[in-house]
């Protein structure tokens, strides 16, 4: 069996409105709704590539915050463990390459991926990320 792609999600909040985009026509889920981010490359630590994910993907630059539930799916094309990292802005500005602020009550007329379904009830029932330990 092969191994788990490891993917960093990073779900930005701001004025109780999250980045959303669509997923590319080239891609795996093409047309599925989706946070920005991506694989987790080598060294790198789980909040390190939500941030780069989400500046390369959106131009918005932000701080991990927290941690949402991790999840493992196993989809026909691959299986990956999600990893959903809260994260906040940095700094304010309009998202690039197809994202937008999305308020929180209208992610249930979006199609995420079933991999998000954990994430889309913790959402919805306004519960909070656990801390990220800023200890070493």
């Amino acid at each position: 069996m092969q191994k788990n792609k490891r993917i960093a999600v990073a779900v930005v909040e701001h004025n109780d409105r999250f980045l959303v985009g669509i997923r590319d026509s080239g891609d795996s889920l093409a047309g599925y709704h989706e946070f920005p981010g991506g694989k987790i490359e080598p060294g790198e630590t789980i909040q390190e590539a939500a941030v780069r994910e989400c500046l390369e993907e959106t131009g918005i630059k932000v701080v991990p915050v927290g941690l949402y539930s991790q999840t493992i799916h196993h989809y026909d094309h691959a299986s990956v463990e999600l990893n959903f990292i809260a994260c906040s802005v940095e700094h304010s500005a309009d998202p690039q390459h197809g994202f937008v602020w999305m308020n929180r009550e209208d992610l249930d007329n979006c199609r995420f991926p079933e991999g998000n379904n954990q994430l889309l009830r913790e959402l919805e029932a306004k519960i909070s990320p656990e801390p990220i330990n800023e200890v070493g």
